[in-house]
């Protein structure tokens, strides 16, 4: 059995046991085997520095003790000055003394109010009219992911996953599964969503994918079904609690599939895998990555319905940026109160937010941030680009990348947190800003309003289309579609990825002026731009970094340098 696993996918990994490197070789003995005594002036000497030694180490002690004294007598001392010259009034001390850091504190709104005139007055060309124009001497990339033409050989047994999470983390349980059964030439039970406990989604695979076209993509590389058969399901009384029930740790390697989940495989027939999401190693061989390319770039499209809306919602945005021949950006907001509470960010630093935010963070994370010495440090949270950016600091960001106030605007995201306070900014900057909820009429958007997954779905496909997709945030969503975007154009996922810490520090600058802020904005922009093709490094998602696994170079000029050193 195992011999017509491996010799369809191939053999990898180093010898296990390999003999280790011998050890350094040991440190010579010193020359000379007489010993000779020391004169009477010469231990006298070393008697004498021996006591200085131990002295000095005293003193040194004694200061480390008071080494708080040491730290805080420069501040005193420079306080002191000031107040004998009398050039600081006293009561201004404490507040120089206990002033924050810059990019600690949400000054955001203050620096809309005091810019927004030079904002309006700035009647700059429009950022989509000169987007994406770094030159890439790599060349571009194309989809190139090998399909299976060998007739399959018998199955070694059946794999049955339960995928957890939200739309993309079962994404990649999917993927991940098929990659496994792939290698274990195993049959894979079309996966079970688990009904998460903050999604609340009761939606089947074929509620969210096109199930027809999974099975008859892959049908070449892996047998999938629909059902468990029953003559199987006779072996354990009909009951899916008596399978054999891995549980395998994240980020599990391909080699212990073979070693651990191979042999039970075989010996049951049938082994389910629960839960079952990061649980396969990012770093595989050739054959498994090509199988996880294959499963989410092409045998993974929506479901009909889902799909249906979505071109229509596209349409509709091409239509109102016609001004721009049909280009838009899409944002992915990050700024839900589940999200927001997380975070454990603070904004307007009110008692209403703090209660709300408390109130949430006990319902969705029972006394995780109340446990009996955890410090929660805000400030140091916003300082490490760590808190979501809030409706006004993505308007502030694209005013300052150069988007005029005629660029669509569609944005992808939950219910917003205080929604007709917060979103008031940035539709003053962009009043051409819409939503599904906005594009779409109440029919429409009826079949899939209460199922989160789909809504999801719906989202990241009109995302998909758009010239600029800018991520504010991280998580599954966006790391999935910057590499979808990868392999739709050419390499590149033309994507704007703000570096936070920087716009932190920025935003809580009260002396920068709009024609500076704009220039540090525009070379951020420009990053993206550069950053937008990447290749993939051993650790890395493939599911984010198509290239080189999935993808291959169209062309590549004589002087160009290696793209896979970044």
């Amino acid at each position: 059995m195992q011999g017509q696993v491996y010799s369809r996918l191939g053999s990898f990994g180093g010898a296990a046991g390999a003999p280790s490197p011998p050890p350094p070789p040991s440190s010579p003995a010193r020359a000379g085997g007489i010993s000779r005594s020391p004169s009477k002036g010469a231990g006298s000497a070393r008697r004498g520095s021996g006591a200085a030694r131990r002295a000095a180490r005293a003193v040194l002690a004694a200061l480390l003790r008071r080494q708080a004294v040491f730290l805080f007598a420069p501040l005193l001392y420079v306080a002191a000055m000031l107040l004998y010259m009398g050039s600081v009034p006293l009561d201004a001390v404490p507040r120089i003394i206990a002033r924050q850091p810059p990019g600690s504190v949400y000054r955001s709104p203050q620096l809309y109010q005091r810019l927004r005139a030079d904002m309006d007055a700035d009647n700059s060309t429009d950022a989509l009219a000169t987007v994406w124009r770094h030159t890439y001497k790599g060349g571009t990339w194309r989809p190139c992911i090998e399909n299976g033409t060998n007739g399959l050989p018998e199955s070694n047994g059946y794999i049955y996953v339960e995928a957890n999470g939200g739309l993309n983390q079962q994404r990649t349980s999917i993927c991940n599964a098929f990659a496994i059964a792939g290698f274990l030439n195993a049959t894979l039970i079309i996966p079970n969503f688990h009904f998460h406990s903050i999604w609340r989604d009761p939606s089947k695979f074929s509620d969210i994918y096109d199930k027809d076209h999974f099975v008859q993509r892959l049908q070449n590389d892996v047998r999938v079904v629909d059902k468990i058969p029953d003559f199987i399901m006779e072996r354990f009384g009909h009951n899916l609690s008596n399978v054999f029930n891995f549980k395998i740790k994240a980020w599990a390697r391909i080699q212990y599939y073979k070693d651990a989940v191979l042999p039970k495989l075989i010996e049951k027939r049938f082994i389910r895998i629960s839960p079952f999401a990061n649980r396969l190693s990012f770093d595989a061989p050739p054959a498994v990555q090509r199988l996880r390319c294959l499963s989410n770039f092409e045998a993974l499209k929506f479901s009909k319905p889902i799909v249906s809306l979505s071109e229509t919602l596209v349409s509709r945005m091409r239509n109102r940026s016609a001004e721009s021949d049909g280009k838009y950006i899409s944002v992915h907001l990050r700024f839900e109160e589940d999200m927001v509470a997380f975070s454990c960010c603070v904004y307007d630093d009110g008692d209403e937010e703090k209660k709300e935010m408390d109130a949430a963070r006990e319902i969705g994370w029972r006394g995780k941030f109340t446990k009996r010495g955890r410090v929660i440090r805000p400030g140091v949270i916003r300082m490490n680009g760590k808190c979501p950016l809030t409706p006004l600091e993505v308007g502030l960001m694209l005013c300052g990348m150069g988007f005029s106030n005629k660029t669509a605007i569609f944005l992808a995201s939950g219910k917003i947190y205080r929604a007709e306070k917060n979103m008031a900014p940035l539709l003053e900057m962009f009043p051409l800003l819409q939503t599904k909820e906005t594009l779409a009429s109440e029919d429409e958007l009826a079949p899939f309003k209460n199922f989160s997954s789909r809504m999801a779905a719906i989202d990241y496909s009109v995302c998909a289309q758009s010239e600029v997709f800018v991520t504010t945030q991280g998580g599954n969503f966006p790391h999935f579609l910057m590499g979808h975007r990868r392999y739709l154009y050419g390499g590149h996922s033309k994507t704007i990825k703000p570096d936070k810490r920087r716009l932190a520090v920025l935003f809580d600058n009260p002396r920068i002026g709009w024609k500076s802020l704009k220039r540090h904005l525009l070379n951020m922009r420009t990053h993206s731009d550069t950053k937008g093709i990447e290749m993939k490094r051993p650790n890395e998602s493939i599911y984010t970094f198509p290239c080189p696994d999935c993808m291959c170079r169209l062309n590549r000029t004589k002087y160009s340098k290696p793209q896979n050193s970044r």
